[in-house]
């Protein structure tokens, strides 16, 4: 069930700001009893208290890492609002980085950032969450900003007329991208009358419209302490918190009632099939199909996922393997449930070809009228089971993600035994109930659909409403639908073959990861071979000699396992995840895909056409197009000058024997093979001793090059009917062998970036030019590049390219700030620890870091070296580096 809240956050959730508050404060401690002592409770315990006023703080130990995550829920999103000030929560929440009552505009991430931590802020449907991630001896002050930005928001007049210029900037973005444009679509259709009904975001008309006083207004309506939840997960002493809890929270009033809406009722009979065909200039056919179900607390929903991951909830589920798989009439396919507070819906999303879209929805009408889930084998109810309680069971690995599953459940369905009830609802439920419950929500009369077409298709709403009726009329509910042990230290190993194991022992889970790399990747191809290392990834893992491709879907859904190969521009990876039990069954199949991969045709040609829907999926989105094609204009020589997914002509072309002789290559060289999590170290050595012996075989060793830069500095790209322009300015710049150089490009791209970095406070905060901008920093061993990032309206991209001049003009004239520097120091150190809590995230690093000749402490390294770096060092860093122009530009634009 988490793993469909968290799919619902990324669809509905808008991350940005935070939100506010302007509850009046009483005194604390007076005529108030004190909280009661956590200290003697056990330390694994999940300590909830209600506050005097009803707010209520959760806390958790967990001392994996010297971090903490904390969270304050509000129950007020765009429900909550009315039609006239939709969009009114969103605005909120971007204004509350606009100041408080002791932080100017930009200062709360400032203080975040500053100490090495980050924070954000999400409004959905129902709630609104600000939240903070920072180091276990700053918690203090990341409660501080949180509840500050909260309760002690200044609504400044004239902040929020240039913050509305970013959230309408932001809005028009979301109009870029297929999978927004099919969800405000399909939303209105499914909970038309609501107040489900409009963008969270809200709309151009009412977004410009609002005024400083309505968000006072909605604030002190909205904003109650007893409709409130602290979550404090992390490295900290319970008592501690609570009291700075009951400090910064306790003394709030609650001025009026609070009582959650009714959800919304679904009708006896629906008016649908009702589908709508919004032809754009898109390359591929992007469907959306939903049906209504019940509200997220009902007792049906984990039946309703269970389904839903039966039918459409991985490469083993019915659905996928009918129409991507055996008819390939789609180039991906899902159903998941979308469940909220008030409603719900089941979502079926689809990505094909426009030439497929009649037949694919024809035979889909037909498979959904006839589908019978008295079908379901055990196998797959059972393997359908454990994937949904795996999903659950893995959002533990990181604090962000235990601190969102608790506060989640505590606030929406009263605490974790929440989970435990799940579980068992997932253990009772069996094809009588998964049939019942089919017949009553997956219906005709209750389907609203959405397609967005290329401009030249012949494909209307009303003949696909057509197809629907003909091929899936109504028929009544039958009388059963209507019931309804610890490893070694961390250590390198060398193998035979001049390969290297790294085992980084970590027990918190019972999982293990792997990841084995080999230099190579691109640049083992030629010019005129590019796209064949990212064909030759693609095609790895989709069979053995003695194992399908389905064999092998269906062997890693039983076991909750994962495996993937791919390939980058001086790389070649194969990584797996798994239960820990299983290593005995895993270890065989990753040697097999490794030493004996079938490369059928068949499954060759399923890789080939999946490619080619990525590289035409890309280029629908502007960023997508972009990063494409920037290497190529970046580079003259070299892997780095190749399109890394090829051209559409050239991977046509590709064949099986193509694929065989570049892996023949590939695999032959020298691997460094990493394992983090739980595992028995004399298995896994053993196993990377067969590896070693069975594949490498002597040869040259890999070279990487110092590539050329092309001569144009300037490039346009064009993508018809979007609404934004995207300008990147990239700076030529050392690899990573220039550990002093890399030391100061770090700092330097922290300095700039994030909500308090030098590009974010002048050109989002100060002229409201866009709702992204950022820097980012790319390097290979030999090469890298420096780029300024901005995503802004056509009119504005003079004024866009001005301000990084500006910018980086002040950069070169005088040394930065010492606080500054500061700041940039805690990024990289907090930034380092919260992107490696995953398994699998710590052992990619060490594999990628030994497989090009580094040690496996280079990223501590950096942030070592960092401490010492001068403000001096950055000016000379940015006068030798960043000259406007010298740099390369490269615009996306309608």
């Amino acid at each position: 069930m988490f793993r469909k809240i968290m799919l619902l956050g990324v669809l509905l959730m808008v991350l940005t700001g935070c939100q506010t508050h302007t509850n009046k404060k009483t005194p604390t401690g007076v005529g108030v009893p004190p909280l009661p002592s956590l200290a003697e409770r056990d330390a694994s315990d999940t300590h909830i208290v209600r506050l005097e006023n009803g707010l209520t703080v959760l806390i958790k130990q967990d001392d994996r890492f010297p971090l903490v995550n904390a969270r304050l829920y509000v129950h007020a999103g765009s429900a909550y609002e009315t039609p006239e000030i939709a969009g009114i929560s969103h605005l909120l929440e971007h204004m509350v980085f606009k100041g408080t009552k002791k932080r100017g505009p930009g200062q709360s991430a400032r203080d975040i950032e500053t100490v090495g931590g980050s924070m954000n802020a999400g409004t959905s449907f129902d709630y609104t969450v600000y939240y903070v991630e920072v180091p276990d001896d700053k918690w203090k002050i990341g409660l501080d900003v949180i509840t500050d930005m909260a309760f002690n928001a200044t609504i400044d007049p004239d902040e929020l007329a240039s913050e509305r210029l970013v959230v309408l900037e932001e809005l028009e973005r979301g109009e870029d991208t297929p999978g927004s444009r099919l969800f405000k679509t399909l939303q209105g259709m499914v909970w038309q009358g609501s107040t489900y009904e409009w963008p969270i975001i809200g709309y151009r008309e009412t977004v410009s419209a609002i005024t400083d006083k309505d968000i006072h207004a909605y604030v002190a309506t909205h904003y109650q302490p007893q409709s409130m939840l602290l979550s404090v997960v992390g490295k900290v002493d319970p008592d501690a918190v609570l009291t700075e809890a009951r400090r910064l929270l306790g003394g709030l009033k609650n001025t009026r009632t609070f009582s959650p809406p009714e959800p919304i009722a679904l009708p006896a009979e629906g008016d649908g099939p009702r589908v709508v065909a919004l032809p754009g200039k898109w390359n591929k056919v992007y469907l959306g199909a939903t049906f209504p179900i019940p509200h997220a607390a009902s007792a049906k929903i984990p039946a309703l996922e269970l389904l839903c991951q039966l039918l459409g909830g991985d490469d083993s589920s019915r659905l996928y393997r009918t129409f991507k798989y055996d008819k390939q009439l789609v180039d991906d396919i899902s159903l998941s449930t979308l469940s909220i507070e008030r409603g719900g819906m089941l979502y079926l999303s689809a990505t094909l070809d426009a030439d497929k879209l009649e037949p694919f929805w024809t035979e889909l009408m037909a498979e959904l009228a006839s589908f019978d889930p008295q079908s379901f084998t055990d196998r797959e109810i059972e393997r359908a089971r454990l994937n949904l309680e795996d999903s659950l069971f893995l959002t533990k690995e990181t604090l962000s993600g235990l601190a969102s599953k608790l506060g989640y459940f505590q606030f929406f369905e009263n605490g974790e035994q929440a989970e435990q009830n799940y579980l068992f609802a997932l253990t009772q439920t069996g094809r009588d109930e998964l049939s019942a419950l089919y017949g009553e929500y997956v219906r005709p009369d209750r389907l609203a659909a959405c397609v967005l077409t290329p401009e030249d298709s012949d494909v209307t709403g009303e003949g696909l409403t057509a197809i629907a009726q003909a091929g899936w009329p109504a028929r009544p509910l039958t009388a059963a639908q209507q019931a309804a042990s610890l490893p070694d230290q961390a250590r390198e190993i060398a193998l035979p073959g001049g390969n290297t194991l790294v085992v980084l022992p970590d027990d918190t889970l019972p999982y293990t990861a792997m990841s084995i790399y080999w230099t190579g990747g691109d640049g083992e191809l030629t010019p005129d071979q590019q796209g064949l290392a990212a064909l030759t990834a693609k095609a790895l893992t989709r069979g053995t000699m003695v194992m399908s491709a389905t064999e092998i879907q269906d062997f890693l859904a039983d076991h909750a396992a994962s495996v993937g190969a791919s390939s980058g521009r001086n790389v070649f990876a194969l990584e797996s995840k798994f239960p820990t039990r299983f290593t005995g069954e895993v270890l065989p199949l990753l040697r097999d895909i490794l030493t004996a991969p079938a490369f059928d045709a068949a499954e060759i040609e399923r890789a080939r056409q999946d490619q080619i829907a990525a590289i035409k999926r890309r280029e629908d989105q502007p960023l997508g197009l972009a990063f494409r094609h920037l290497f190529p204009f970046l580079y003259k020589t070299g892997p780095y000058a190749m399109l890394h997914q090829g051209t559409i002509e050239g991977v046509e072309a590709m064949t099986q024997e193509d694929i065989m002789r570049f892996w023949g290559r590939q695999s032959m060289q020298p691997f460094v093979l990493a394992v983090c999590g739980q595992f028995d170290s004399q298995e896994i050595e053993a196993f990377a001793a067969e590896l070693s012996r069975t594949m490498t075989a002597p040869g040259s060793a890999y070279q990487y090059t110092t590539p050329q830069w092309n001569e144009a500095r300037e490039t346009t790209l064009h993508l018809p009917d979007r609404n934004q322009s995207h300008l990147i300015m990239v700076f030529p710049a050392p690899g990573r062998t220039d550990r002093e150089a890399s030391v100061e490009l770090e700092l330097l791209k922290a300095a700039l970036s994030g909500q308090s970095g030098l590009l974010f406070r002048d050109l989002r905060d100060k002229q409201g030019l866009a709702y992204s901008v950022t820097s980012m920093l790319w390097q290979s061993r030999e090469t890298g590049f420096i780029a300024l990032y901005i995503g802004t309206s056509p009119d504005k991209v003079d004024q866009s390219l001005d301000g990084f001049r500006r910018i980086l003009a002040d950069l070169a004239a005088k040394p930065l700030p010492e606080a500054e520097l500061e700041r940039a120091r805690n990024i990289l150190t907090g930034d380092y620890y919260q992107d490696h809590q995953s398994l699998i995230s710590r052992s990619r690093e060490a594999a990628t870091l030994l497989i090009q000749g580094f040690d496996r402490g280079y990223d501590q390294d950096i942030i070592e070296r960092a401490r010492t770096v001068t403000p001096e060092r950055i000016r000379q860093l940015v006068r030798e580096y960043l000259d406007p122009d010298k740099a390369y530009l490269m615009q996306v634009t309608p």
